[in-house]
């Protein structure tokens, strides 16, 4: 009689403890709007993807301000012909829109010329990279969950020498991704 009685508080409560779960995550969001000014970065930081590419990340919506489900970075392309290596993300879907410039896509086997205007998906556990294909560019990215990317482009950012292969792979996995593969090559 007491194993059914307990069971029965235990299920009525479940739904509670559920809902103060959740709404305690939800207490943590941001819970006012804000603007981000073109050019300037959600807390003042540019980073520069220092080994990987020349490109600079602003943060525009960061993991804080969603509690993890979402990051939104301006990306400013200055890698002409190059970008990140061919790689995979564990746990986030990500997307680009092209602001200005061109760009090449490789996701899964196929490849995509794309233009200003153009958006691409990229799932996640699907290897993917990305080159340059003009002077500059600029794309907006967006994870989703944000995952540890505001991490990684920190991380990136602090390196004061060019690393080697390893050293990259091994940041790349610290960061829940892992590379599978050179990055493209625009001839």
């Amino acid at each position: 009689m007491k194993r059914g009685r307990f069971m029965l508080t235990m299920l009525a409560i479940f739904p509670l403890l559920t809902s103060a779960k959740m709404g305690s995550r939800i207490m943590k969001r941001t819970h006012r709007g804000f603007k981000v000014n073109s050019g300037e970065a959600r807390y003042g930081k540019h980073f520069k993807m220092k080994g990987v590419t020349l490109n600079v990340l602003d943060i525009k919506i960061s993991s804080q301000d969603t509690d993890g489900d979402l990051a939104v970075f301006e990306q400013n392309g200055f890698t002409p012909k190059g970008g990140p290596p061919l790689h995979i993300h564990l746990y986030q879907d990500e997307f680009f829109y092209i602001v200005e410039g061109e760009y090449l896509f490789q996701v899964g086997d196929e490849k995509f010329q794309m233009k200003s205007g153009d958006t691409i998906f990229l799932p996640r556990n699907v290897p993917h990279a990305f080159a340059q294909a003009t002077e500059t560019g600029k794309v907006i990215v967006s994870y989703m969950p944000a995952g540890k990317m505001e991490d990684f482009f920190k991380t990136t950012d602090a390196w004061t020498s060019p690393p080697t292969t390893k050293e990259i792979e091994k940041v790349f996995e610290d960061h829940d991704m892992k590379v599978v593969g050179p990055g493209l090559n625009i001839d």
